[in-house]
């Protein structure tokens, strides 16, 4: 049996709602047509709302609480780690990555680690830093841009919005085509164009976007009508005697808003998804020109999502689902062909897409770790994945069901607790509560016991 090509698709910083599919305000015919081909799980939540942790669970299956890794910090994820890019590797696999992977600090020149992308598991690399990154760490992209002359100014730019608020929102002083997400695009399309080698290809496109900061270029950055972008979240009312935790931590130093920041903030923040979705659509098309969609899986998701304004807050980092709420969408040849469509609400983690591209490809991860394959769910033979979703940042613990989701502050209190069905804008804390501490006391429990049973010993 043929196996089948694999085009990993994944993003920095977007929200479970920014597409056309799931939240209705952003443009992206691309990942709607992969959501139509295939599977998009609703309830998927990442393992931690932060960049490395969540980078380094996706790439192992195993949690901070297993890695000791529970924040953004100098942190080499090790040469020997297990992971399943390398599963695919050993499968068969020719396997490649274009983009972001942040398995490793973004410092220095990023062509000089290359090795350990090898040990990872990945063949063909053009690795890239994030946004702010690429304003200090060398790569084959900035490297480009300092011969165009446009390093200085990228970083003349970044130095500048950030001197002024963090959440300035104007074009990117590079040309469109200079664009990271841009570069990112047409160099996993111009590999998968010329691909002529017998193995079956695993293809890793990350892409920096849409993380801020809010540059998109034109002509996204003025795609979207700031007044027509869906209004941020209000804080919830909270007037309870409660524990506190690093939300509390998080609105004490929110940002100060001028009026009309945040819908600028969203506009451009969706015309920076509908700028990847297009080159998503157009790599899309080159392995639809190759004749090879018909035996093309494709998963995608990104690694935490961003506030946008919801709660007076940006960026990521704590429990609200504007941050920890990720987009999940698998389409396989099979869902293509008999099943198109599906809306799955099942809770999900984010890193079950390693093992579930393993077994798709033939194969069964044979370490220890903790994320779960989605096939059952993808054949129908599974309707529940997960009965709760965990995700966890700096010592404290968010533990998701179908009708709860409660955090736990470092000391193991409660701080936040929302009824789902009742509250999905999350507008009431019901943390502290008389009448919930049974709710409280058992979703604590519940949180206690998976960290418990998630360790890399057997309990």
């Amino acid at each position: 049996m043929t196996k089948p090509n694999i085009l990993f698709l994944m993003t920095d910083q977007q929200r479970w709602d920014a597409m056309g599919c799931s939240g209705g305000w952003v443009q992206t015919p691309a990942l709607d047509r992969i959501a139509r081909e295939g599977v998009r799980f609703t309830q998927c939540v990442t393992t931690t709302p932060i960049c490395i942790p969540a980078r380094v669970t996706l790439a192992t299956g195993r949690y901070p609480h297993n890695n000791a890794v529970w924040n953004n910090m100098d942190y080499v994820m090790p040469p020997e780690a297990p992971t399943w890019m390398r599963a695919l590797r050993d499968l068969g696999y020719r396997t490649s990555l274009f983009g972001k992977t942040h398995l490793h600090p973004h410092r220095g020149d990023l062509r000089e680690r290359e090795h350990l992308l090898d040990a990872y598991g990945l063949d063909d690399v053009d690795e890239i830093g994030g946004p702010r990154a690429s304003a200090r760490v060398m790569s084959h992209m900035t490297a480009m841009w300092e011969d165009k002359g446009l390093l200085d100014a990228y970083r003349a730019d970044f130095d500048d919005r950030f001197a002024n608020k963090p959440h300035v929102v104007r074009p990117s002083v590079l040309p469109f085509e200079d664009y990271a997400d841009v570069y990112v695009g047409q160099q996993a399309k111009g590999y998968l164009a010329g691909y002529t080698r017998d193995e079956p290809w695993f293809c890793w496109v990350s892409f920096g976007g849409p993380h801020e900061p809010w540059d998109a270029p034109e002509p996204f950055a003025s795609m979207y009508e700031p007044d027509a972008m869906p209004p941020p979240l209000p804080r919830s009312v909270d007037d309870q005697p409660r524990p506190q935790g690093l939300l509390d931590n998080r609105l004490e130093h929110a940002p100060v808003f001028d009026a009309g920041d945040e819908a600028a903030m969203r506009a451009n923040y969706a015309g920076n998804v509908s700028l990847i979705d297009d080159q998503i659509g157009q790599i899309i098309d080159v392995i639809e020109e190759r004749g090879e969609l018909d035996n093309t899986v494709i998963g995608f998701t990104s690694d935490h999502g961003e506030m946008n304004g919801d709660w007076g807050l940006i960026y990521k980092t704590v429990f609200l689902d504007g941050s920890v709420r990720v987009p999940m969408l698998v389409r396989t040849p099979e869902t293509a062909r008999t099943d198109a469509g599906r809306v799955s609400e099942t809770l999900v983690e984010n890193c079950d897409l390693g093992p579930t591209l393993v077994e798709l490809a033939g194969g069964e991860l044979d370490h220890r770790q903790f994320a779960r394959s989605l096939v059952p769910v993808l054949t129908g033979t599974e309707a529940v994945h997960r009965d709760q979703a965990i995700s966890e940042i700096r010592g404290e613990f968010m533990l998701m069901t179908r009708d709860w989701k409660m955090a736990l502050n470092r000391e193991g209190r409660s701080y936040l607790l929302f009824d789902r069905n009742a509250d999905p804008a999350e507008s009431r804390n019901l943390a502290g509560l008389p009448e919930y501490r049974a709710v409280e006391n058992d979703l604590r429990l519940r949180t206690l016991e998976h960290i418990a049973t998630s360790q890399l010993k057997e309990p």
